[in-house]
């Protein structure tokens, strides 16, 4: 389809523009007698889960393998699982040439991430695994972190609305959707100070799911995992969103930019009714592989940083470790660490 394709070049410049600002630089302090560094070097080699069959995302693939790219990673290695003829999904392998994927290979599930991290004779070993997968992939990767290095272990969909009553109960019940149709344990939750909107968003629910492609999953969902919590005031709706720490956090009220200041946890904030969370997904630029299950209250968005390594830096002429020296030594020994103290008092024996 070269409409597609040409949708997904535009969302690649997305990335890539929104990305690109990410990168860091190589720092040093250059005093008299010596020299510290941060070194920034790009992993090596980073293989990328993109899921197939029904989960086939041909998103998934720029927003794993472009901000890698930019980090400067060596070689990206993609698995994904075929479809029952045997074949990848045309729009993923669109992507992934798009994003500039080296090699493609044709296995899913925990075997994959396996054989990305251990290595086979046709598969080769990477430092680090990105993407998303069902909670077999999730496992896989929780058991290995230590082993090779992972992005994050990505739980279930997740949005959370804070709406006023001047909100669209349409545009809310229409986003609220949006999440609820990923998967069954999808979580759609909309907080508002107002309650007539309560039932408005109730009723759009109702109607709107009526006629979706894949009404069984968002009910089971909106059933389960979905909720409307009534508060007493804006301020008492954001400290639910901070409890909650969504991986999608979207503002629907009179002032959104004054609202998203409060917020501390979130993985993505969407500002106003033409915002809605799609928007992030698809296009434009910022990472959709985000932080779910509260974790955003101590992780991050993929980015550049998670192709990255830091490397410190340590140069000290005679000079400067002679005036350090007796200080270098007392911790060393206060730390019961006489071999430490004596790596430093030995370069000094003998009138050296």
């Amino acid at each position: 389809d070269p409409e597609l394709k040409a949708d997904l070049e535009k969302a690649k410049a997305n990335i890539e523009n929104f990305h690109r600002r990410q990168l860091r630089e190589s720092y040093f302090i250059r005093e008299a007698d010596l020299t510290l560094g941060q070194l920034i070097r790009p992993i090596e080699k980073v293989g990328i889960y993109v899921p197939g069959g029904s989960a086939a995302y041909p998103s998934t693939v720029l927003m794993n393998a472009l901000p890698a790219k930019i980090a400067g990673v060596e070689e990206i290695v993609m698995v994904s699982p075929p479809n029952r003829q045997g074949k990848i999904k045309a729009s993923i392998l669109v992507a992934a040439a798009i994003a500039g994927v080296d090699r493609i290979f044709k296995v899913g599930g925990a075997q994959g991430i396996a054989a990305l991290a251990y290595g086979t004779e046709s598969i080769p070993k990477v430092e680090k695994i990105t993407g998303p997968g069902n909670i077999y992939v999730s496992m896989a990767k929780k058991q290995l972190t230590g082993f090779v290095g992972i992005d994050l272990i990505a739980g279930p969909s997740e949005i959370l609305i804070i709406a006023d009553q001047g909100a669209n109960p349409r545009y809310i019940a229409a986003d609220l959707i949006s999440q609820a149709e990923h998967d069954e344990l999808a979580a759609a939750i909309l907080v508002t100070d107002y309650p007539p909107l309560a039932d408005q968003v109730r009723r759009e629910l109702e109607r709107q799911v009526k006629v979706l492609d894949r009404k069984e999953i968002i009910e089971k969902a909106l059933n389960n995992y979905g909720a409307i919590v009534i508060t007493t005031s804006l301020a008492e709706a954001v400290k639910v969103a901070n409890e909650i720490a969504p991986e999608h956090l979207e503002i629907l009220t009179e002032d959104p930019f004054a609202v998203y200041e409060q917020i501390k946890n979130a993985g993505a904030i969407f500002l106003g009714e033409y915002s809605p969370e799609p928007v992030g997904d698809y296009f434009a630029g910022t990472n959709h592989t985000l932080p779910t299950s509260s974790t955003a209250r101590f992780s991050s968005p993929l980015s550049v940083d998670d192709f990255i390594k830091k490397t410190s830096l340590v140069y000290y002429s005679k000079e400067a470790l002679s005036k350090a020296k007796s200080s270098i030594v007392r911790i060393a020994e206060e730390e019961g660490l006489t071999g430490h103290a004596n790596s430093v008092k030995v370069r000094f024996e003998d009138g050296e």
